[in-house]
């Protein structure tokens, strides 16, 4: 559903070929960030935001926010749905709470996506925004 100024959306999280080799490789490596500081989308919404593959993109849900870099996804064929790598950025926007199961909710979690100019957020930008 479009917004005045994006779209609202659910996302999802899981696990990527790409994120998972990223993160043998490190955290802090190019090759990691570049696999799960994305936002997966279906290419009807990457249209209705006006936006293109690598364009960035604002995610923001009753968490926090987020910058990520969106990508055109061959999985997500709904629109109104995305998809995160787990990863920092994805536990960014994600509640903690696990209702007494130990695991967090982890996909449905409703979110507004609006395109940006901002540069994604760092890992280093992530810590220093929950630290003290």
């Amino acid at each position: 559903m479009r917004g005045l100024d994006g779209l609202k959306i659910l996302i999802l999280t899981g696990r990527t070929i790409n994120q998972g080799c990223g993160k043998e490789i490190g955290k802090t490596s190019k090759e990691y960030v570049e696999s799960v500081a994305i936002c997966e989308m279906n290419e009807k919404d990457m249209k209705n935001l006006k936006i293109q593959d690598g364009d960035r993109v604002k995610v923001t849900t009753k968490f926090g926010s987020i910058i990520l870099t969106a990508k055109k996804s061959r999985r997500i064929r709904s629109p109104g749905t995305a998809f995160i790598p787990y990863g920092p950025w994805a536990n960014y926007v994600m509640g903690s709470a696990t209702d007494g199961t130990g695991m967090p909710l982890l996909k449905g979690v409703p979110a507004h996506v609006e395109p940006t100019d901002e540069k994604v957020s760092t890992i280093r930008d992530l810590i220093d925004s929950i630290t003290v």
